[in-house]
């Protein structure tokens, strides 16, 4: 942490001596590996906005896991001002505040055009939880493929997941898997690779490309295509910083990453079926197909997904938010998604 500090003051600190006409932005980008991150998010700090503002603008860009995060601490940095803007995975955050799971619990949304919706009705809630207590100006919020399961050995549902070791990212994602007697297991995504390899663990969950491009099919050999969810991100500035802006200034960034935001909306809808060919039998675009073996799931376990939710996932996050988070779920997720949590 000392070392990143290092690195995101100095810039920091180049940003605060430049002339006041100009404005540079210290950005903590997703995780670099994705093909969102190579083909939007980067180019868009360092090419894009300095273009949309005539060259005024500019930006100094780094992926989260470039800089020796792990994904959970790149908020608490933003809520500092060591850097700027940030951009990061919620379900990482729910430690830190459970409600950054309301959007994404595990089950909650089947398709990702119903966890748009639920993510667009939650979205002044947490936009206004963000600004009064973390300090943070919520800028965009974007999904990723569907998180879906890679597991060593042969798998032919949800209730294969008793008695293994599962990595999961997120409280919800643990009772979900705990519910069906599996061990969920907290590891960072850059040592799952290595810990399927080995044996530590048996199964993981991620995006249907984001594993294939991190070479989880070394270790994994089935896929498992039932979406659990979908990997809620949120692009935020640090609010002071923010505000400390011209309105001008302000409007220009956020039309702009408006854009950003679609653009990646509309590529992990694209990408969910890429990855998973190319984590099986192909086509694929990105490289030669891994040859994993593809389990679809059963209409059975498409009910015991809504049971798990139900029976496991719902109360978890009730017992880790409290009273006006579940309130808040009623008033604006709950009559998109047709629940209410009692």
């Amino acid at each position: 942490m000392t070392k990143v500090k290092t690195l995101l003051a100095g810039a920091s600190l180049l940003a605060a001596t430049s002339a006041a006409a100009e404005v540079q932005i210290n950005v903590v980008g997703n995780l670099g590996i994705t093909t969102q991150s190579k083909t939007l998010e980067a180019p868009f700090w360092t090419s894009g906005i300095t273009e949309a503002s005539d060259g005024r603008i500019t930006a100094q860009f780094k992926p989260w896991n470039e800089l020796g995060m792990k994904g959970p601490e790149v908020f608490r940095v933003l809520g500092d001002g060591v850097s700027n803007i940030a951009t990061t995975q919620l379900g990482y955050l729910a430690g830190d505040a459970p409600i950054n799971d309301a959007t994404d619990l595990a089950g909650l949304s089947p398709t990702i055009g119903q966890f748009r919706e639920v993510t667009d009705a939650f979205r002044p809630a947490l936009t206004e939880f963000y600004a009064d207590t973390l300090g943070l100006e919520l800028l965009t919020m974007q999904s990723f493929q569907a998180q879906i399961l890679y597991c060593r050995d042969e798998f032919g549902g949800l209730e294969d997941l008793e008695g293994r070791k599962v990595r999961s990212s997120g409280a919800s994602q643990a009772d979900f898997i705990e519910y069906f007697g599996g061990s969920a297991v907290n590891m960072s995504f850059g040592e799952v690779q290595q810990g399927l390899q080995q044996g530590v663990i048996d199964c993981a969950i991620t995006g249907t490309l984001g594993g294939y491009s991190a070479k989880w099919h070394e270790g994994a050999k089935f896929l498992y295509t039932l979406p659990i969810n979908w990997g809620a991100g949120a692009t935020a500035a640090n609010k002071s910083w923010w505000d400390g802006l011209a309105e001008a200034d302000r409007e220009l960034i956020r039309a702009e990453l408006g854009k950003l935001e679609t653009a990646m909306w509309d590529l992990n809808a694209e990408e969910n079926e890429i990855g998973i060919n190319c984590n099986t039998s192909g086509p694929c675009p990105l490289g030669e197909p891994a040859g994993m073996t593809r389990v679809d799931p059963s209409p059975e376990d498409v009910e015991l997904r809504t049971t798990a939710m139900r029976e496991a996932v719902l109360p978890g996050f009730k017992s880790r938010c409290g009273d006006d988070c579940v309130s808040l779920f009623n008033d604006t997720i709950g009559p998109v998604a047709g629940l209410t949590i009692e």
